[in-house]
């Protein structure tokens, strides 16, 4: 631990509990980070250390207390966004909280995630590409949950390609609720994580939550509706043209990605990449892209990532 002066936060109790975390778990990750001492005395937290190695810890700290004291749990993956932050330095940029009925607000945890969640509320057909992880799907659920609760939209569409049944879907056993639903269930987690199961299902016996394979969306019109398109990479582009142009008035839509895990016959065939060269820069269309530092599951994760991205043969080993 590198020696030096000393800086203390006065914090609230809650504030102190989060910084410290678990067992100080909490504080020693903002100890490796910025290679200080973080102390939790009472009344407040002390660092100590470098000038500069303290003044990334206290800002650090002003996050995580922030987020407690607005009623956010504190985890180690809010701590690790919140290290990443004030590594980035300053920011502009806004990180708003969406009003959720079960879960109270949804708050981003990284730039990227506030920057996501401002472009799904001003443009009517945004693109989140990035690898697994980063909250760009759940994010997505998140803000169409928002606007059906809300009124601001019917109904809550979410569609993606069950690319791994093909035309062996016939060949499952059960009727055809049962032989799709495998391919919707981390959707279906997602919705009843946020709305409540009770709720979940009252709306989706009324018509107004609809989770299908993206082949049940051609010959639609998709009026008065957030639509989610999940999966993309694995939608063809004749797909992708196909659910991009079912938005009707009142309709908005949000397509998620990893163009890394495309698992159809070529990668080529993938619509997700050739949508965006198409669109990117059109009028009311946003591009939102994440990358390795906004993955906000287990750290490994994120190590994980960055080990396949860092690997030519894994970038080129199919066409």
């Amino acid at each position: 631990m590198k020696a030096g002066g000393e800086d203390f936060l006065a914090l609230e109790e809650q504030g102190v509990r989060a910084v410290a975390g678990p067992k100080g778990r909490h504080a020693a990750l903002i100890e490796d980070a910025f290679h200080v001492m973080v102390e939790t005395p009472g009344g407040g937290v002390r660092f100590t250390g470098d000038p500069a190695a303290r003044a990334g810890a206290r800002r650090t700290a002003e996050v995580i207390a922030e987020r407690a004291r607005q009623g956010f749990d504190v985890g180690e993956v809010d701590v690790r966004a919140a290290i990443r932050q004030a590594l980035a330095g300053p920011t502009t940029v806004s990180r708003p909280a969406l009003p959720i009925g079960r879960r109270g607000t949804v708050s981003p945890k990284t730039e990227a995630q506030g920057r996501y969640l401002d472009q799904l509320a001003r443009h009517d057909l945004v693109f989140g590409i990035g690898p697994a992880g980063t909250g760009k799907t759940f994010l997505a659920v998140a803000h169409g949950v928002s606007m059906l609760m809300s009124g601001r939209v019917d109904r809550l569409i979410v569609t993606r390609p069950a690319v791994e049944a093909g035309e062996r879907l016939g060949f499952l056993p059960g009727d055809l609720k049962e032989k799709v639903d495998p391919y919707l269930a981390p959707i279906w987690e997602a919705l009843s994580d946020l709305m409540g199961r009770d709720a979940l299902d009252r709306r989706r016996e009324r018509g107004e939550v609809e989770v299908a394979p993206i082949a049940f969306m051609r010959g639609r019109t998709l009026s008065h509706a957030y639509v989610i398109v999940d999966e993309a990479q694995n939608a063809t582009r004749l797909q992708m043209k196909m659910v991009l142009t079912r938005l009707g008035e009142g309709a908005s839509m949000a397509v998620t990605g990893d163009p890394t895990q495309i698992d159809l016959p070529s990668l080529r065939d993938s619509g997700l990449a050739h949508a965006v060269s198409l669109l990117e820069g059109v009028e009311g269309v946003a591009i939102a892209r994440f990358d390795a530092a906004d993955v906000v599951r287990h750290p490994l994760v994120e190590r994980i990532v960055r080990a396949y991205e860092a690997d030519p043969a894994a970038a080129g080993s199919r066409s």
